[in-house]
């Protein structure tokens, strides 16, 4: 029976004053009464807008029309025709500017809940299915994966079901990419991230970690294009550069060196790959007692969460717009708030002060106001002289974006980049300016979703695989 009801169902949460103090799931997901009723609020239309949203084009109204039919083995396959990380796209993507954005149930009321259907759909199969791939038989051709986040893993996959023998070459010692380093158990479990990369090994993915590509080895010596190191046999016949976009900005502003001072990528690396949190391993952070994070994206607020769970008092984002203009997602935002995160809008750091011992006392903040709209459409903000005012912190927290790392482009002759350090490629093909060579997510496009990513990977396997046929 269809569901007309205006709103989505509401996902269960851990009590804002619990999830605070633990980095267990937050959202604990569909049952199967939800997930049924929720399918049912969608009008399968003909020309199903909802798919023009995904960058990677999920069938969205026939995977949904199987979770009404309680097929939810059948759906998870359907959505595996596009999607190979399910789990992680449902829970991570931001369905709200893409996907449901697009859904027609959202004109007068709330789209369907696609992301909340795709993660029910894919968590009930891990639970109930639990199936392994097969190993695909090559086809005899090789090629390399420069990192092993959301790019190269799809690029992977869908090169290893074409017969391709993959390696995947990852720089730290686990594989998973900003899946594992850069956002929090409490929003992605890493056991989620994990099953994804045993199916990928499984099919016959090699993952080889600890192999920092530009100083173990180069692209031209993949390729056996290195005369003094030539690999014989073992060259590949393509590489894959989807190596992120994990080089921090920071602001130029004076106490940027004392102790207590992080980018977000080190402070969320430091929680998640290097368990920080857990008194079972010996990686434990100095204490906090209070923290401010400069930045207002979804990065801003996994550090900001983070900061609270680790057992400070009193966490600031500090962003230099107002409410309104936050960058990051809107489910984040509310879930910052309603774990007691304070927002101080409207003002933006200006020095970084130092106690006797050298650690971070306090931060200098100056008030501002909004102007004219910028070139990015977004007000401008304006300092108001004479406005400084002083906060007592003892963590410093910069969350202002990341560029790629220059080590690939300045260790391959002939790759080319842009100003912003961004790897320059033709079209949406990942084709770059080196023959043999593809790329693609936030290397190519600076920081951006999980889900995008996905898809430059997806469309540069494909280019990669004509390529080699014509070859």
């Amino acid at each position: 029976m269809a569901n007309m009801s205006p709103k989505k169902n509401p996902i269960p949460e851990q009590d804002p004053n619990v999830r605070n103090k633990n980095f267990e799931e937050v959202a604990l997901g569909y049952t199967v009464e939800m997930a049924v009723d929720e399918a049912n609020r969608c009008l399968n239309c003909p020309r199903p807008a909802c798919m023009s949203g995904c960058p990677v084009n999920v069938k969205i109204p026939q995977f949904i029309a199987r979770v009404r039919e309680q097929d939810f083995k059948g759906a998870y396959h359907k959505i595996l025709e596009d999607s190979s990380l399910p789990a992680i796209c449902g829970r991570v993507c931001p369905q709200e500017k893409q996907c449901e954005s697009k859904c027609v149930r959202g004109i007068k009321g709330e789209p369907v809940g696609i992301g909340r259907l795709e993660r029910f759909v894919a968590d009930w199969n891990r639970e109930n299915a639990d199936e392994m791939p097969e190993k695909i038989a090559t086809n005899g051709h090789r090629v390399a994966v420069i990192g092993s986040g959301p790019s190269g893993l799809a690029c992977a996959s869908d090169l290893a079901k074409l017969g391709y023998d993959v390696t995947v070459y990852e720089h730290f010692h686990k594989a998973g990419g900003v899946l594992a380093y850069g956002i929090p158990e409490f929003r992605l479990p890493k056991a989620i991230v994990q099953k994804e990369i045993d199916k990928l090994v499984a099919m016959g993915v090699n993952i080889v970690c600890d192999a920092t590509i530009g100083k173990c080895m180069s692209i031209d010596e993949l390729l056996g294009k290195d005369e003094e190191k030539l690999l014989g046999d073992d060259k590949y016949e393509a590489v894959f550069i989807g190596s992120g976009a994990g080089l921090p900005k920071f602001q130029n502003i004076p106490g940027l060196s004392y102790c207590g001072v992080f980018s977000a990528n080190e402070f969320l690396t430091r929680i998640n790959l290097m368990h920080a949190y857990d008194e079972r391993y010996d990686t434990p952070l100095m204490p906090i007692h209070v923290t401010a994070v400069v930045g207002a994206g979804n990065v801003a607020m996994d550090a900001a969460r983070c900061a609270k769970r680790l057992g400070a008092e009193n966490v600031y984002i500090v962003y230099r717009r107002g409410m309104a203009e936050l960058p990051a997602r809107k489910e984040e935002v509310e879930h910052a708030e309603e774990e007691g995160i304070i927002f101080k809008t409207l003002c933006n750091p200006v020095e970084i002060l130092p106690g006797e011992d050298g650690f971070v006392r306090a931060i200098t903040c100056i008030e501002m106001e909004l102007g004219e709209p910028d070139a990015s459409g977004r007000r401008r903000p304006i300092e108001k002289k004479g406005s400084e005012f002083t906060m007592d912190v003892d963590t410093v927290i910069m969350s202002l974006g990341t560029s790629p790392n220059p080590l690939i482009h300045s260790t391959t002759p002939g790759l080319e980049t842009n100003r912003h350090g961004c790897i320059v490629t033709e079209g949406d093909e990942g084709k770059t300016s080196r023959e043999g060579v593809y790329a693609g997510g936030d290397a190519v496009t600076g920081a951006a979703t999980v889900i995008k990513a996905m898809g430059a990977g997806k469309a540069a396997a494909k280019a990669i695989d004509e390529y080699i046929r014509n070859k």
